[in-house]
């Protein structure tokens, strides 16, 4: 490693944790997210208004979701090359206008390109506030990712409350007003931009492969990858069913309230913010792989019994549910930053982007098994999905390796 690699390598884990930092980009995350999961939320208010199905609602998370998933490696291979600090700012503003368009469209089709809008806001969003996550770690990765992820998965969160409170009460229309708050995140994005462009390495410098990069021979490296990709399948797939359809079931199955379903999708997803932040943490601490084992394969008692449970216990099983499984996704994306050092924006983007778009597959795909049989059997077949965590057995021991 030559002297410029090793002050660059230094000054990452050496200067220590840069909360502030991590803090402006968990905030944004958070606000990004909370205006994303709008979308989600309001389903019952935009089937009622247009008439739609189980397979039209599917069809809007597939559209926001792809948009997210195929642009997300795209911008994260060319950021990896040319960083652009201030894409995050842009990729709000992208989010701020689907949201405003989503307010007052009055056709299907406007609510599918307003859809889309969002779904490239998170594609531009992500990779690089990840790349500066990682950046400002002092070293911790697992831990600033997870204190990255944490504000998505809070803003997530946040979202059906603001659904419930104000734009079931007060109309569609107050989206727009809702969706200027994105604006405090456009401004703080601007702030951290200008930090990192004073403090990332050069452009020549940071396309040198770091110390301990390359230590895995090629063919392990894909091998591991698509293990990661395989367990972010059946993360997102199965996550799917709660986040679009979970007030659905709750409504149908247990003859709830709308605003009451959605402070049960507020409990789920509460219990998921929790579990990103532990999950990063005890990473960092005993391994990564140990985190994974245990967020996929080990959710699956819970997931099975879950379609069994009456009204208390469905309350009680996603909450446990919610937490464990939302532990992984930091764990995964630090593995792969790992085992890739020097294509952190790809990868980021890679693992961001497929969250989305397997999301957006189950959310279609469990949208029309709930047409052509019903809620609950959906719930019954996607309820096996965590059991493809057993392929964690093939995810190479990095500790061990280097320990050599």
């Amino acid at each position: 490693m030559s002297a410029s690699e090793a002050v660059v390598d230094k000054r990452e884990h050496t200067a220590g944790m840069q909360l502030g930092i991590l803090s402006a980009l968990s905030a944004s995350h958070f606000v990004n997210d909370m205006m994303q999961s709008l979308l989600l939320s309001i389903y019952p208010l935009l089937q009622g208004e247009f008439n739609l199905n189980f397979g039209q609602l599917g069809l809007i998370t597939l559209t926001y979701q792809l948009t997210a998933s195929l642009l997300q490696p795209l911008i994260g291979l060319y950021t990896d090359r040319h960083p652009k600090p201030f894409a995050a700012s842009i990729g709000m503003a992208f989010t701020m206008s689907g949201l405003i368009l989503l307010a007052f469209a009055h056709r299907y089709d406007m609510v599918l390109v307003a859809a889309a809008l969002i779904g490239a806001g998170s594609s531009v969003f992500h990779p690089e506030s990840s790349r500066i996550a990682r950046f400002a770690s002092g070293g911790s990765h697992g831990l600033a990712q997870s204190v990255f992820q944490i504000g998505g998965n809070a803003g997530s969160a946040v979202g059906p409350l603001i659904a419930a409170f104000i734009i079931l009460p007060y109309g569609r229309s107050s989206i727009g007003l809702v969706a200027l708050v994105t604006l405090i995140a456009m401004f703080l994005m601007f702030r951290v931009a200008l930090w990192y462009r004073t403090e990332q390495p050069t452009t020549k410098t940071s396309r040198r492969r770091p110390e301990g990069a390359g230590m895995l021979p090629a063919r392990l490296v894909i091998g591991a990858l698509g293990v990661l990709l395989i367990l972010v399948f059946s993360k997102y797939f199965y996550l799917a069913s709660l986040s679009s359809y979970y007030t659905f079931y709750l409504m149908q199955k247990f003859h709830v309230a709308p605003q009451t379903a959605q402070m049960y999708l507020f409990a789920f997803l509460g219990a998921s913010t929790a579990g990103t932040l532990l999950g990063g943490h005890i990473g960092d601490r005993v391994g990564r792989k140990t985190v994974i084992w245990v967020s996929i394969l080990g959710v699956a008692p819970f997931t099975l019994a879950l379609p069994f449970a009456n009204l208390p216990w469905t309350c009680a099983l996603t909450i446990v549910i919610g937490f464990v499984i939302s532990s992984a996704f930091s764990a995964i994306v630090v593995f792969a930053q790992e085992i890739a050092p020097t294509r952190v924006g790809l990868v980021s983007g890679l693992f961001f982007g497929l969250a989305f778009g397997f999301g957006g597959l189950g959310a279609a795909v469990l949208g029309a098994l709930a047409d052509r049989y019903d809620i609950e059997t959906v719930y019954r077949l996607s309820s096996y999905l965590p059991l493809l965590g057993i392929v964690t057995l093939f995810l190479p021991n990095l500790h061990a390796r280097r320990a050599k």
